[in-house]
């Protein structure tokens, strides 16, 4: 076998961690800004309401009998940083390899398909996921927001909670032109999933009119499987399956279109 088959042959097979790969040296250009925000956020959000905000809420006492408000609003704040961090390269990385860069057009000039591209980006967002959550989780212990090995757990949950946003991939595969989508995506939906998923108060805290928003966000489902972990059972456990369940489901059809529609542009 000559030494560009045996080439095309690795690409065909390991396609999908050679773009991992690249995405990750493509990182290093701006990796201390990556660090910086994933020891500083959970810093700096876990001590603003563990110990500014819960100060105010009769005396730290938390939504759930026995539960500080900190160890209760600790597992949302964590999957809350694994969905930005999934959002970054769903919308910009996306958009970055198939117009802004166009990396993806010269990826998909060689052996690697782009169902490989698309596994590839899903591979990264993992890894920075992981990371992310990690070092979530490490500040969590530090300010005394986890007492059991269990908690730990909190940090697949969050992973879910970023995967589950697989549709927002598949839909900045579709666009053409920038015209301001993703700040709309981002003040429209993501900032009121935030609001209205139960991450700071309890999503039986809302009128029942509202609380549907909550039942169908992937955050709101991440963060209640994070807090089983963290400090339950709290909820019947049928109700825990649907949690993985769905946010399963969402990521599965999310990664799926997003294939779809990366081959559509990319072999148009």
């Amino acid at each position: 076998m000559s030494g560009l088959t045996a080439a095309g042959a690795r690409s065909r097979r390991w396609g999908a961690w050679y773009v991992a790969e690249h995405k990750i040296r493509q990182m290093r250009g701006y990796l201390g800004t990556v660090v910086a925000t994933a020891i500083g956020t959970p810093v700096l959000y876990l001590f603003a309401f563990g110990v500014g905000l819960a100060t105010l809420i009769n005396g730290n006492v938390g939504p759930v009998p026995g539960i500080s408000y900190l160890e209760f609003v600790a597992p949302a704040l964590l999957a809350s940083a694994a969905v930005l961090v999934a959002m970054e390269e769903y919308t910009f990385g996306i958009l970055l390899g198939l117009k802004w860069n166009a990396t993806f057009v010269g990826m998909n000039a060689s052996p690697i398909s782009p169902r490989q591209i698309v596994n590839g980006l899903m591979i990264f967002v993992g890894l920075r996921m992981v990371v992310t959550t990690v070092i979530y989780f490490v500040v969590m212990v530090i300010f005394g927001a986890v007492h059991s090995p269990l908690a730990a757990m909190t940090i697949p949950a969050g992973m879910l909670a970023g995967f589950a946003f697989a549709p927002v991939a598949a839909y900045a595969a579709t666009i053409t032109e920038d015209r301001g989508q993703f700040a709309i995506l981002q003040r429209v939906v993501i900032l009121p999933l935030t609001l209205f998923s139960g991450t700071v108060f309890p999503l039986t805290q809302l009128p029942i009119f509202l609380q549907w928003i909550g039942w169908l966000s992937p955050l709101w489902h991440a963060s209640e499987l994070g807090r089983q972990f963290a400090y339950g059972p709290t909820e019947p456990i049928w109700l825990t399956v649907t949690h993985v369940a769905y946010l399963l489901a969402l990521g599965i059809l999310g990664w799926q279109l997003c294939v779809r529609n990366v081959a559509r542009r990319l072999n148009k």
